[in-house]
């Protein structure tokens, strides 16, 4: 017997035993639960399927290009907003299978792991290798460009404030104006502390559910406007982008020399990676009274994201701790990187589609529609003004000035769109320094905003 007849035999054995094994759970499920009872999807396999499914279809997605220009991983975003809403659908719980993925509202197990586990993996894995890999010249950077970062994070976030308070003057009160615009503004700058400043700061339900109301709203052209920004803007200008990367690493300055002689714990870096990321879960949890009501007032924290970013610069700046590295290899700090970016996609935007159907369903088109249009000035406004601000005024060069815009607009996605635009790592820099100005402002706005109007 020839080893090609050995090799049929076996592939006929194994599709009869298939073939069994699918008459047995056919008959099965007829005799007992139907089609449901042959499938075992707990939720925990109904999460990870879904997780895949939309990272799958929304890299797909993401591929197609017009005009040279395409969503990238902000696919995955697009694809999980439909995912969301499409979980909502009211008899899909009747559903053999598929109603596993029911998500009835914002108390389902489903709802709580993409909007708060998944979403937040993501965004501490993506943050941190941001700061690994921004770590080396980002002090450098913010020295010689701290004035202009500072300039650049701030007229972002006033020019966005400015349009949040004609926005709620114009609303009125009988809508719940400030509540409702303050929730827009944090989606349209896709920033999550200043949703969650923005809810401490209100007091009654109805208003907490405005503000909510408006983040689900303007999330979406938040995320997905930023990012067609970083990639429409080189081609406007017809940008050498040879060039801007030369100029890009002139401001960044000489990379560090890595020093020999240190004991690494782990070829892939997962031990520093981890330390970082526990020092930025501290560092974020400290809260700062911003009232004369101490800790029972309105307080500041740099929250997750922000502490993550802030000890990961430091750990990815000065690479040691007397002799123990705390490197991490450049290839799990870009996969780490772009993992987390989807996970956080995913998070956000599953949670994000299925709240947005329920919050239609519950207050109607009209107010929907001049909450969107109302985002898309506070998404387009501050930066168009800040990329001509920081042109024409503060002389950046092109990506550090696309870099500051991302981080000003504590806009995740459209840093890994930039980042593959650019064809260089070095403008995760720019962004890592606009982003804590930004951060602070956009709290310190979503409060005022809330309190003094």
């Amino acid at each position: 017997m020839n080893a090609k007849t050995k090799k049929w035999i076996g592939v006929s054995v194994a599709l009869v035993i298939l073939a069994g094994i699918i008459a047995w759970c056919a008959v099965s499920a007829v005799r007992t639960k139907g089609i449901g009872g042959v499938f075992n999807f707990s939720v925990v396999v109904c999460l990870l399927f879904g997780i895949f499914l939309t990272a799958a279809l929304g890299y797909l997605l993401g591929r197609i290009k017009v005009k040279g220009v395409s969503l990238g991983t902000a696919g995955v975003f697009l694809v999980a907003i439909a995912f969301g809403c499409i979980s909502t659908i009211k008899g899909l719980e009747g559903l053999p299978v598929i109603g596993n993925f029911y998500i009835k509202d914002s108390t389902s197990a489903l709802y709580k792991y993409y909007g708060s586990i998944v979403q937040n993996v993501g965004l501490v894995l993506f943050v941190a290798s941001v700061g690994f890999i921004a770590g080396p010249n980002f002090f450098k950077n913010l020295k010689k460009n701290a004035t202009s970062y500072v300039l650049l994070g701030a007229i972002i976030i006033f020019i966005g404030a400015l349009v949040a308070v004609v926005f709620a003057l114009i609303l009125g009160e009988g809508y719940s104006g400030k509540e409702f615009s303050v929730g827009v503004l944090s989606g349209a700058l896709t920033t999550t502390p200043g949703y969650s400043a923005a809810l401490e700061a209100v007091e009654t339900e109805g208003a907490k559910s405005m503000v909510t109301l408006g983040h689900a709203i303007a999330y979406p052209f938040g995320v997905v406007g930023v990012v067609l920004f970083v990639q429409l803007m080189p081609k406007f200008l017809k940008a050498d982008m040879e060039k801007e990367r030369e100029l890009l690493k002139v401001d960044a300055g000489e990379t560090k020399e890595k020093k020999e002689g240190l004991f690494t714990c782990d070829p892939f870096g997962l031990m520093p990676f981890g330390l970082a990321v526990i020092c930025g879960l501290i560092l974020g949890s400290i809260k700062i009274p911003l009232t004369g009501n101490g800790y029972n007032g309105t307080c500041f924290s740099l929250g997750t994201t922000g502490g993550v970013l802030i000890m990961c610069l430091i750990f990815g700046h000065f690479g040691h701790l007397g002799k123990l590295s705390l490197e991490i290899p450049e290839k799990t700090a870009k996969v780490f990187r772009e993992f987390g970016l989807m996970l956080f996609l995913i998070g956000a935007g599953t949670a994000g589609g299925a709240q947005l159907v329920t919050k239609i369903a519950e207050y109607g088109g009209l107010i929907i529609l001049y909450g969107f249009l109302g985002g898309i000035v506070m998404t387009l406004l501050p930066m168009i003004v800040g990329f001509f601000f920081a042109k024409y005024v503060l002389k950046i060069s092109l990506l550090n000035n696309l870099g500051s815009i991302t981080g000003g607009m504590t806009s995740t996605p459209a840093l890994g769109t930039l980042i593959s635009t650019a064809g260089t790592d070095d403008v995760a820099s720019a962004y890592a320094s606009t982003y804590p100005v930004s951060l602070v402002l956009i709290v310190l706005a979503s409060q005022f905003i809330v309190t003094l109007l």
